[in-house]
């Protein structure tokens, strides 16, 4: 079994994925209360039907919170430099999710040695509905 380590990354290196994460009423209950948005097109059916769509629809920030639980397994926190990402399509109840990061470029400043990684969240077997980029310290970079 081969042990993966960010310090030996290069462009193109992928992180290994998160495992895959099945988007539950229970979910969308618990995130709710953890992060006070209650819109009720996350929680509610009959308010996510009113609002045109066909269930409830799962919180953007949790897909956004998903990528940054896939960057910080492999990176401490105080290396996570910047991360950002946009919200391409909707995560509708009951979707199964992919969270992957790929090393898109490094670059070195000094003793400090950075990666940039595009970051996405993909509906399995469906679209993409996040995508992103964060900069981290790469291990043994220097401090």
């Amino acid at each position: 079994m081969t042990v993966f380590s960010l310090a030996a990354a290069d462009v193109g290196t992928e992180l290994p994925e998160l495992p895959e994460l099945h988007v539950t009423r229970a979910l969308l209950a618990l995130f709710a209360g953890a992060s006070g948005d209650h819109n009720p097109i996350h929680i509610d059916s009959d308010a996510a039907r009113a609002a045109g769509l066909d269930d409830v629809i799962a919180h953007g920030m949790l897909s956004m919170a998903l990528l940054g639980r896939l960057l910080t397994t492999w990176v401490p926190i105080g290396d996570l430099l910047s991360f950002r990402v946009r919200f391409s399509a909707v995560t509708p109840v009951h979707a199964r999710l992919r969270c992957t990061a790929r090393v898109t470029a490094i670059d070195v400043d000094g003793a400090v040695r950075r990666a940039r990684l595009a970051v996405t969240v993909r509906i399995e077997d469906g679209p993409v509905t996040v995508r992103g980029e964060a900069f981290v310290r790469l291990p043994g970079a220097g401090a």
